[in-house]
């Protein structure tokens, strides 16, 4: 919602000029309204907000409780809001009680957090109007393999633990996913996590010459792991997950660490005309705001598609991609997101930032 004159008459006079621009259509936000999880219900219905008011667009709030049994209500006021699209979608209990019904009504449903695989594989085989911009619990593992196998291929890999199952399952994932093209780690350990110190560990990986090293483990035990191979003269190059891109605790995060992240979208130029904007009206894009502003934008669009084509907005979904804040979106036949949403990222003097190319391949 662009607020400055020039941006005003040059949207009206886009639609002057375009009669086939929809009008704007009803959209149901799921989102908590208390509890531990308002603070990013309210990021979600800000940043609906403040896109459906450039196209006449009706915002619908749907309180969502992430409890089970507030399945039924919810599902209720769902199909009493009229909405012709649902977006939000914190919690996998929520999708779950909605889906059904809203498969009946062909109303879609896009979900910006759940990322659970055996939920999607349930609206894939019952025919759901599922689709998700949060990246599928596979992708994480899929792109760590891909930063490895394209950056580190020659190099003596490390893969290791902190014996969480999250931890555990994703380097399982990745180890397998090598072992099918040939990779095989030089060393593998589980380490002990919430340690104040790794110099075990760091020796351990220094014994086995592993130079390159991939940890499944979060980000203060990645920081204490990293500052101690310094500490201790050991030259290791250390790659991480989602999980880093976190706060610092008592360990601040080493400059040079790598992780397969998804990038903060408020530095993007895609959409920096909107951050400003958003922050003028003294909006700050954090979290799922511009996700939300993402996906009100899509399915504006998908309705214009589906006008021209004379079709469901549902049909129009699959047939993107469309130009957003997040970069193109675009579903595969899978209703994931066609483009993967990580990117190897680097820590830098506070933040991730895009891995020069000299450090991907060290």
């Amino acid at each position: 919602m662009l607020k400055s004159i020039g941006t005003t008459l040059f949207v009206a006079a886009l639609t002057l000029t375009s009669p086939a621009l929809a009008a704007g259509l009803k959209i149901a936000v799921v989102a908590p309204a208390d509890g531990p999880f308002a603070a990013l219900g309210k990021q979600i219905n800000d940043g609906a907000a403040f896109q459906a008011g450039d196209r006449g667009s009706e915002i619908v709030p749907v309180a969502e409780s992430c409890d089970p049994a507030g399945g039924e209500a919810l599902t209720k006021a769902l199909l009493a809001s009229g909405a012709e699209a649902a977006i939000g979608f914190l919690c996998t209990e929520s999708l779950e009680a909605a889906l059904p019904a809203l498969a009946e009504g062909g109303i879609p449903a896009i979900t910006l957090s759940v990322r659970s695989d055996i939920l999607m594989e349930d609206a894939l085989k019952k025919k759901w109007p599922l689709f998700r911009l949060a990246p599928s619990g596979k992708a994480e593992a899929a792109a760590i393999t891909d930063a490895i196998v394209t950056n580190w291929r020659d190099k003596p890999l490390a893969l290791i633990d902190d014996g969480t199952i999250h931890s555990r399952e994703l380097v399982e994932s990745v180890r397998n996913a090598l072992a099918e093209i040939g990779m095989t780690p030089v060393f593998t350990d589980t380490y002990r996590p919430a340690q104040e110190q790794q110099v075990s560990l760091v020796r351990r990986l220094a014994k086995s010459g592993a130079t390159h090293v991939f940890t499944g483990g979060d980000r203060n035990d990645t920081a204490v792991i990293a500052r101690d191979a310094k500490a201790e003269n050991v030259p290791i190059t250390l790659l991480g997950g989602d999980t880093l891109n976190a706060a610092d605790l008592d360990v601040p995060l080493e400059n040079g660490v790598l992780a397969v992240t998804i990038p903060d979208p408020a530095r993007s130029s895609e959409a920096a005309p909107v951050v400003a904007a958003m922050r003028a009206a003294g909006i700050e894009p954090d979290g799922y705001v511009l996700p939300a502003f993402a996906a009100v934008s899509l399915l504006e669009q998908a309705k214009d598609q589906a006008e021209k084509d004379d079709k469901a907005i549902l049909d129009a979904l699959s047939k993107g991609p469309y130009a957003t804040v997040l970069g193109p979106l675009g579903f595969n036949g899978s209703h994931e997101r066609a483009e993967s949403s990580y990117r190897l990222m680097q820590w830098r003097n506070g933040r991730f930032v895009d891995a020069p190319d000299e450090d991907k391949v060290e």
